[in-house]
């Protein structure tokens, strides 16, 4: 894709920082570096999010990023976490459509980011519960 910017990082025409490089998949340090490390791991191959992925991409490009995320650990000894992070579309806060996966390393609740997740669960009864689980089950092929 000629106006991807993942894609022309990995053609090298626009500099960056490599974390890890093979034939699938590319990693960088992000830029913004919201806490120090934090590395895009992207496929190689140009697929916007992950609703583009077929098993295969899936599996190489998923494989790597415990390696990568052993090596930020080793890399700074006083790493306590680590976020793994994909964004899917825009209204998931995806802002550069070539997919990426962040992962963010983690010093202390104090390290200047955080995720949190509203607790809906009262708002669906047990029967909801169990007809979302088999809309979603009967989609999987």
């Amino acid at each position: 894709m000629t106006d991807c910017l993942f894609c022309k990082i990995i053609e090298k025409e626009i500099p960056s920082y490599p974390v890890y490089e093979d034939e699938m998949v590319y990693a960088f340090l992000d830029i913004t570096q919201t806490t120090k490390g934090h590395t895009l791991v992207i496929p190689k191959k140009h697929v916007t999010d992950i609703f583009e992925y077929d098993e295969k991409l899936a599996a190489e490009v998923f494989a790597r990023v415990p390696k990568i995320a052993r090596a930020i650990e080793k890399a700074f000894p006083d790493v306590v976490g680590l976020n793994i992070v994909n964004n899917n579309k825009e209204a998931a806060y995806q802002s550069v459509f070539h997919s990426h996966i962040h992962l963010i390393p983690r010093y202390g609740k104090e390290d200047d980011f955080s995720i949190t997740f509203a607790d809906n669960g009262s708002k669906y009864t047990t029967n909801d519960m169990a007809t979302i689980a088999q809309s979603i089950n009967k989609e999987i092929l």
